[in-house]
């Protein structure tokens, strides 16, 4: 079954970074959400088995399945390599996330994370790609593809070695097209060459692109009065030929909002306004930052419970504004507070770089973190 990209949103719901209220989804305001998103005729969500600590699977079932017809609205989500030790495992996470979804099937089902060596070889060695076929033989999955987060000369090796794949999952927005790490540019122009359809994930880069320095809100708020900071980066990415969705992990009632706003009023952008992005681009990447978008995968499994995206966060605030020193050590104090582990108790045991999306060299970052904040 192709899929038709006149027939997709162009807006997802990415289901990763939900409100919470005393540690736990916000069930409320996550329905408030979700109303408001179908409302405006929209239907894809994004969930996966790791999201949430296993809640945002959850949640699909009480936000989603309890409350809406089944037609009205898309699931995907995705297996995991690191959770797989042998074959059984497949069908034992699949099994899960039906039952945790509420679901009969999933409209699009993925293999999480492809990249060179680690996840890659898993599904390569567990035969995930034949296994992901016969569920979607079954009737159990509609569409099957892959997120990747690998090197473009990966990408081409696995598209060539699985014709049968239907579209990929990409990080890609407007300060990560040339980033020597995520390629975005290059895996783009891969798949749009092999007219391979592209979900986009991280257009807003983890929220970094939704709130600037003055000087570059500035630049942004002259060319387009009305546009919020966000929508720079999401109508960069949705102008782009070949993307099918766009997704958004919305945290907020008023980011969904923005988001309906941008799209639902969809303008691509103009040379001018690309002329302007280009310009914000190359200021910001004068400054040194931390490439973490807060995804949350290094946190789980940290033997030291160091909250490291926040960490990052204090740290690219301090870099960013370099004349700003007492918020940035006061919302790292705030962290150790709250029962969290220094940077500096870091033991270099390498689980968080073992599943960092971005390749981050986290133990070195986190030593830098604590010469600024620890003494």
């Amino acid at each position: 079954m192709s899929i038709d990209l006149a027939r997709m949103p162009k807006l997802g719901f990415g289901l990763m970074r939900l409100p919470e209220q005393n540690g736990k989804i916000d069930l409320d305001t996550v329905c408030q959400m979700v109303d408001a998103y179908l409302s405006a005729g929209l239907n894809y969500f994004d969930t996966a088995y790791v999201y949430h600590g296993g809640n945002s699977e959850r949640i699909v079932k009480e936000a989603l399945v309890k409350r809406h017809p089944r037609e009205s609205f898309t699931v995907a989500t995705k297996l995991p390599a690191w959770c797989l030790k042998n074959e059984a495992d497949r069908d034992r996470v699949f099994n899960e996330q039906l039952e945790r979804c509420g679901v009969d099937f999933f409209d699009f089902y993925l293999l999480h994370s492809v990249e060179d060596g680690g996840n890659g070889d898993t599904y390569e060695k567990l035969d995930c790609y034949s296994w992901a076929l016969q569920k979607k033989a079954e009737g159990k999955i509609r569409h099957f593809g892959f997120s990747f987060h690998g090197s473009p000369e990966y990408l081409v090796k696995t598209l060539n070695a699985h014709p049968e794949v239907e579209f990929v999952q990409i990080q890609l927005n407007y300060a990560d097209w040339e980033n020597p790490v995520v390629r975005s540019g290059a895996l783009y122009a891969i798949l749009r060459e092999r007219n391979i359809p592209m979900i986009i994930m991280e257009p807003v880069k983890g929220g970094t692109l939704a709130k600037l320095t003055p000087e570059l809100e500035a630049k942004l708020k002259a060319a387009r009065p009305d546009k919020s900071i966000a929508s720079w980066a999401m109508r960069f990415v949705a102008s782009l030929p070949g993307v099918m969705t766009v997704l958004s992990g919305m945290s907020a009632p008023e980011q969904v909002a923005d988001n309906l706003d941008t799209f639902t009023r969809f303008e691509p952008l103009t040379e001018s306004d690309r002329a302007v992005l280009n310009q914000v681009r190359a200021i910001m990447l004068n400054v040194d930052q931390i490439g973490c978008t807060a995804c949350r995968y290094c946190t789980d499994g940290c033997p030291m419970n160091i909250a490291i995206p926040d960490v990052f966060r204090a740290l690219n605030t301090r870099r960013l504004y370099n004349n700003e020193q007492f918020r940035p050590q006061s919302f790292y104090s705030g962290l150790i507070g709250q029962g969290h582990g220094r940077a500096g108790d870091c033991i270099a045991c390498g689980q968080c770089e073992g599943v960092c999306p971005q390749h981050l060299p986290i133990i070195e970052l986190l030593k830098q973190a604590s010469a600024e904040f620890d003494g």
